[in-house]
């Protein structure tokens, strides 16, 4: 194994992992920013397919130089004067809706024909209108190593165009930035500008259509803002306004300083990856600062799902705490409930008996009672009403407050929004869902009951009353456990839970009705907390539908650090690269001043001539002169 693939491969497996680790990202509530970190999840992932992946893995291939800019900046003219001829068309009516169209020589089509670099876009050779296409056109005028590639608008009003532009400057070993005088402090391109600079790209200007009478100051104004935004140390050529010949081709001394730069480029091995290097290392650097960033969105994604979950969770908990009380604190036994237990045991002579001879109440209930006593089935169809009607309010209670707590929230008024269910009450089956479990609850409590009584010396007592009696019985003293009676209830639904702890002692013995009475309790309260998490299931599958994972946020922390210690450790060299004799694109401090020269027109395309010289200018920007 060569040493140039041994010290590419632990960059690429961590380039890998972290698009593995972006990838996945969707960041779905609108939270502030969370749109910005969207476009950033397509952005690192296009990048790394369409540039960095392959560049690693082709660190030899021809340098890419993509030709962008605003619209009318002159691109494709600029494309076609320096190949030599029209390989792309000059759009007339704007936005010009075809496929973006690469240059290169015969000798590199082997890098460009498969899908080394942008993957995403198919190949043609010949002219199209399909955006998502990649026009390929042999040209030996263009020098091996090197290949231009005219994009769209920047700025195009075509939404598609814009982005295909953007991916395509995000693709390119360099940038040859294209603008004009009349457009050059436009946000649009500064836009671009600024992201180049700030990810270290190689960054050629063009400042085209420069009239001849201000030759001197638009270009050194420009030369000024580049320095002030980091672009100091990138070359910037100025095009004068000048005329067409009828193939539409700019005169040749107007785009030679251009030519004679980029034969350099395609000339020095050295230089190539000089150029390539900074700005591979630059993107790779971008790529691994940006995950920090989009595992903090993660981060404020999964704070707001546990926040909403939690809201949601403390409604039903409360709706279930509720109930637990309401159903242990004689509420319940009010209305129908109570008067099917007078019905029960006899109306109000039975309360008469009670109150004057309670101790002579077994001898009273097993002699009077023989079979099942009437009543208990109504009183056992009371008790599962009045149940069921506390656990639906309580339930749609909590549906409210829910719904409430997620209305207060932009994010959870989204979610509101998307969802076609009425969260403002409970869902359609809970009624259903709620007298089932109760009947459950109360064959719980027969089979309870059954179990203790049939193992009993008061056998015959326990069958006297039946199991419904003696189950309703224990429901009845269920419902008035906690003894939180107040007032004129103590008098009424009061002396109804001490009767039926009577009824129940006669059969089971004191300490056997606490134990069942505590037994049937906690069977209730769980099977309403069973009802109320299944009424919880919507929510959290609205929640969980979203596909927010915190872990998310880990592994792009950790993979970004991969990156950064592999990225530490240098990039590939090519295979037969030289020490750097000419720094093509050297550090702003070694520039001159800005200045306007002149240069001598290249009559052969990217050959240096010595002939007459001419009107274009090659403006160099650089430091001392700006302070």
């Amino acid at each position: 194994m060569s040493r140039a693939l041994r010290q590419v491969r632990p960059l690429e497996s961590a380039l890998v992992d972290l698009r593995s680790a972006v990838l996945p990202v969707s960041l779905p509530l609108p939270l502030p920013g969370a749109a910005e970190q969207r476009r950033a999840v397509r952005e690192i992932t296009s990048q790394l397919d369409d540039y960095v992946l392959p560049r690693l893995a082709t660190i030899d291939a021809p340098l890419l130089a993509v030709v962008g800019g605003s619209t009318g900046a002159g691109k494709s003219t600029l494309v076609n004067s320096l190949v030599g001829r029209r390989v792309t068309a000059p759009g007339v009516i704007r936005p010009t809706t075809r496929a973006p169209v690469l240059v290169h020589h015969s000798l590199d089509a082997e890098w460009f024909t498969d899908d080394r670099i942008l993957p995403g876009l198919a190949r043609s050779t010949g002219a199209n209108k399909d955006a998502r296409s990649l026009q390929l056109v042999a040209e030996d005028s263009i020098p091996p190593g090197l290949a231009i590639l005219d994009a769209p608008d920047i700025d195009s009003v075509v939404v598609e165009n814009r982005e295909l532009a953007a991916q395509l400057l995000a693709a390119a070993d360099l940038w040859l930035f294209v603008t004009s005088a009349a457009r050059y402090a436009d946000a649009v391109p500064w836009d671009f500008l600024n992201s180049a600079a700030e990810r270290s790209a190689a960054v050629a200007v063009v400042l085209d259509r420069v009239p001849p009478r201000a030759m001197t100051e638009v270009p050194a104004h420009l030369g000024q803002m580049m320095s002030e935004r980091g672009l100091g140390g990138s070359p910037l050529f100025a095009v004068p306004e000048t005329t067409v010949d009828d193939q539409g081709l700019l005169p040749v001394s107007a785009i030679s300083p251009i030519r004679g730069w980029l034969a350099r480029l395609a000339r020095d091995q050295a230089s190539r990856a000089e150029v390539v290097h900074r700005t591979l290392d630059g993107a790779i650097g971008a790529l691994a600062a940006r995950a920090p960033r989009l595992a903090r969105a993660v981060d404020e994604q999964a704070e707001v799902v546990n926040q909403l979950r939690a809201e949601v969770d403390h409604s039903y908990a409360e709706a279930a705490r509720t109930i637990s009380v309401q159903t242990a604190d004689g509420t319940l036994l009010r209305g129908e409930v109570l008067a099917r237990w007078h019905e029960f045991v006899g109306t109000g002579e039975f309360f008469r008996a009670l109150e004057h001879k309670v101790s002579w109440l077994r001898d009273r209930v097993v002699a009077a009672i023989k079979g099942e006593p009437p009543g208990a089935r109504n009183l056992k169809v009371a008790v599962e009403s009045g149940l069921e009607a506390l656990v639906r309010q309580e339930a749609d209670a909590a549906a409210e407050r829910a719904e409430a707590s997620w209305q207060a929230n932009a994010a959870g008024r989204d979610l509101i929004g998307r969802t076609s269910a009425d969260l403002t009450r409970s869902s359609p089956s809970f009624e259903q869902s709620a007298a089932r479990a109760i009947r459950d609850w109360q064959g719980a409590v027969l089979d309870l009951v059954a179990d203790e009584g049939m193992g009993r010396r008061s056998k015959a007592r326990f069958l006297a009353l039946g199991v419904n009696g003696v189950g309703v019985a224990l429901m009845i003293v269920v419902f008035a456990h906690t003894g939180g009676l107040v007032g004129a209830e103590i008098g009424v639904a009061g002396g109804t839970a001490v009767l039926a702890q009577r009824v129940l002692e006669a059969v089971f013995g004191d300490q056997a009705v606490r134990r069942l009475a505590e037994t049937a309790k906690a069977e209730l309260d769980s099977r309403i907390e069973a009802l109320m998490a299944g009424e919880l299931l919507r929510y959290h599958a609205i929640l969980d539908g979203l596909g927010v994972d915190p872990e998310q946020a880990t592994r792009l922390r950790s993979t970004a650090q991969a990156v950064e210690a592999a990225r530490a450790e240098g990039l590939p060299q090519a295979v037969q690269a030289r020490p750097v004799h000419d720094q093509v694109l050297a550090a702003a401090d070694e520039r001159p001043a800005i200045e306007a020269t002149r240069v001598r027109e290249l009559p052969d395309l990217y050959s240096v001539g010595t002939d007459d010289i001419v009107d274009a200018e090659i403006v160099e920007t650089g430091r001392e002169e700006l302070r």
